[in-house]
Order: structure tokens, then sequence, then C-alpha cells
């Protein structure tokens, strides 16, 4: 054919709608200008005393300080970490250190550490935890979901402590259904327990949630929450990808016990400087956009995905729409969307692979190895198994609009429409 045939124009790049918000989430330009300003401006080693180590202890302060007024804590509470993952098991390694520690100075023998979570925890919860048990060095127990609400209920939680427990940890919202755990009760019961505990000579028990999908898309203060510890992570928010812990007074009020020895950055509980003081330039304008938008956020996105699930079950039947999230008097994420198209040889990898624009998963983003067995936390909230193996996981974003969620519907309808025929044959 001639060199200016169509087959010989270029193809103008494929329209992509990204609805994978809870996976991750882009930089903020702002934060990714404060970066390229930081790294001219503020190389230098915060432990130094001359005026470019001074540049920088000025910014990771600035950032202590932008985080702890996102949350409601002081700046002399936030612990940077790697990331969600390291601050999910600081917390645990203190609370068995610190239940060891309590036990020796009374001279008292209460046994093995216990801890109580929930059956739809984050794998940096879940695991750790599996492995103490494995070693006999803890013991745990994994409270059931309500099928009814979908939440871990407090009434549960407190039927699972024992006298030797020293943590509940409860997540804040969940990363696949988007239910909303009821962490400020649990909080205030959990302090009128140990006032009786401290009476009969027991350990504390330490509360802490992961807050990983809540903040940017719902509010976020300690002081309601009642929580010792808060885990905090910034690529959900569209800040860098590494975390902070939230402790209420570290190493006075609450123990917070190091997992790494080294050069003493963040006062010691988390040396190590060359991975973590560049990045923690990106933290200040990511966490100030939050303080300053969340509620502007939580209503545009709100919209959106309620408007996706009204498109959803007028394109398909309400017959045919599964909402896999809607618990009776539960709250959940604003953005999140999880739904099984109902029917045969629609396992929800298969829809989205015949997907051409639509970008998203079929839950949480580190399960994605796991082939088409259906998400152990649907089954958990009591989702049928062949309705659970359609389920997707959409999340719309701060930038996600109507039309975005037009051009999803119509590629999901394609998809299915094509399946069903590969089904029929």
């Amino acid at each position: 054919p001639p060199p200016h045939s169509p087959s010989h124009l270029p193809t103008a790049p494929r329209r992509r709608v990204y609805l994978d918000h809870n996976a991750t989430t882009p930089l903020a330009p702002e934060a990714a200008q404060a970066v390229r300003d930081a790294m001219c401006q503020a190389w230098g080693n915060p432990s130094s005393s001359h005026p470019a180590g001074r540049k920088a202890k000025e910014l990771i302060g600035s950032a202590r300080e932008s985080l702890a007024r996102m949350v409601g804590g002081r700046p002399e509470d936030i612990v940077f970490t790697s990331g969600g993952t390291e601050a999910n098991n600081m917390v645990i390694h203190t609370a068995r250190r610190h239940f060891r520690e309590s036990q020796a100075r009374l001279g008292d023998s209460w046994g093995t550490p216990h801890i109580v979570t929930s059956s739809v925890e984050h794998d940096s919860i879940r695991l750790p935890l599996e492995q103490l048990v494995k070693e006999s060095l803890a013991e745990t127990t994994f409270v059931p979901v309500s099928p009814r609400s979908g939440r871990a209920e407090v009434d549960d939680v407190f039927a699972a402590i024992r006298p030797t427990t020293c943590l509940v940890s409860i997540m804040l919202a969940n990363n696949e259904t988007g239910v909303i755990m009821p962490v400020t009760e649990l909080s205030q019961r959990v302090h009128a327990l140990n006032q009786r505990r401290a009476a009969e000579g027991l350990p504390r028990i330490l509360v802490h949630t992961d807050a990983a999908q809540m903040i940017g898309k719902g509010h976020v203060d300690v002081q309601e929450l009642g929580v010792d510890y808060l885990t905090i992570v910034g690529h959900k928010f569209y800040g860098p990808r590494i975390g902070a812990l939230y402790v209420r007074g570290p190493g006075t009020t609450t123990p917070l016990h190091p997992m790494l020895f080294g050069g003493g950055q963040e006062r010691s509980f988390r040396p190590g400087g060359s991975l973590m003081e560049p990045v923690w330039v990106f933290f200040p304008q990511a966490a100030e956009l939050v303080s300053k938008n969340w509620e502007a956020y939580e209503a545009h996105m709100r919209d959106v995905r309620d408007y996706l699930e009204a498109r959803l079950e007028a394109s398909f039947g309400k017959q045919r729409i599964h909402l896999n999230s809607h618990f009776t008097g539960s709250k959940r994420l604003c953005n999140t969307s999880n739904f099984s198209i109902l029917g045969p040889g629609l396992q929800g990898r298969r829809v989205l692979s015949h997907c051409k624009m639509l970008l998203a998963s079929v839950g949480a983003a580190c399960h994605s190895e796991k082939g088409d067995r259906p998400s152990s936390i649907l089954l958990s909230c009591g989702i049928p198994y062949d309705v659970a193996q359609n389920a997707l996981r959409l999340s719309v974003g701060r930038d996600t609009t109507r039309a975005d969620v037009d051009l999803v519907v119509q590629d999901l309808m394609q998809a299915v429409a094509q399946l069903d025929q590969d089904q029929a044959l």
C-alpha cells in the first residue's frame, strides 16, 4: 500500500481508564514538583550540622508536622517507615516484646502473648501473626467478620480477649469490600478494660489500626479513634511509596521497639537514612492535600462510585449484578465498589482480560497470583463461592469522572458479550 494509506498511519494510543486506586495511586503533581525542588536544594544528610544537612532536617520536620496534622496527632508521634508492611510488623514486634518485658518486670508468668485480629486483614498483619504462631512465639485469634455487616464486630473481638492478650489489631477499612470497621468503639472498650486489668495485674492491651485505605477518602483522627498505633501508607493517597506509624507518645505513653539497629535516625526507633531521607520530602504535599481537601475528595468519589453502581445495574439488569460490598447498616469507603457480574464463564480475571479500556483488579493487588480462586476476604464475608469467583473490585480516584464510568460500563458490556458468545459455542 502507498506510504500514507490508513494502515501506515500511526494509531492513536488506546484510551485507558484506571480504576485500581485501592492498589496504588499516581503521585500528586504537587508532590512530584516538591521532589524535584528538594533533590536540588536539600540533598544533605539531616544528621549533619552544615547548611545542606540543616535544610534536609528542616524538610523532614515539615513532613512530620504535615502527617501529624493529617491524622490529628503530634509531630513527635510520627515515625517514618519503608511502608505499611514494616509499620504493621513493627507494632506486632513491639506488642510481643512489651508483653515479655512487663512480665519480667512484674515477676509474673502470664504465659504466651496473645493477639486478636480479624479474618480480613492485610497480609502484612496476617502472615507475621501466622509465623509467630508457627514458631510458638505467640497465640492469635482471627475473629471472623459478620456475614450480615462485613465488619469485625466489637462484641466478637471482646469475646476473643484472654488474660494474655497484649494487642488488638483491626483495620480501619477493608481494601476489598471497603467496609469501615468500628475502631472507635473498640478502642473505648479496650481502654475501660485496661483499667480493670491493671488492677488485676494483667498486661495492657495495645490497640492498632491499619488506616492505609481510609486516609484521603474519609475522616481520620487519632484522638477520635483512640488508638495507640495507626499505620499510614503514602502511595494510597497520591504520595510516595513509603509509610509511617503514628504512635501515641512513642517510648513513653506507648511502647515502641525497633526492629532495626543502626545510625540513630527516627530517634533510633527506625534507623536507616539512605533509603528514606530523600523521599520524605514527598510527604508534606500529599498530606497537606488530604488535610485541606478530604471532604471534597470524599464527596466527589462517592458520587462517581454511586453513579458506577447505578450504571452497572441499568446496563446489565439488577438480577445480573451482585454488589459484594453492600452490607446492611455498614458504612464503606467512598470510592470502592466490589461487584460480580453473574453467569458462567465470567470469572473476574477473564472479564478483565477481555476489557479494552478498564484497568482494575479482582481484589487485593498482593493476591494477584492466586489464579481463579475467589478472594478469601469475600468468602469470609459470606459471599457464595461462585459469586466471589466473578468478583471485580473497582476503586475510583480523585480525577475519575462520570464520563470515565460510561466508558468502563460499555467496556464491561462488550467483554461480557464476548465471553457469553464464547460460552454459547
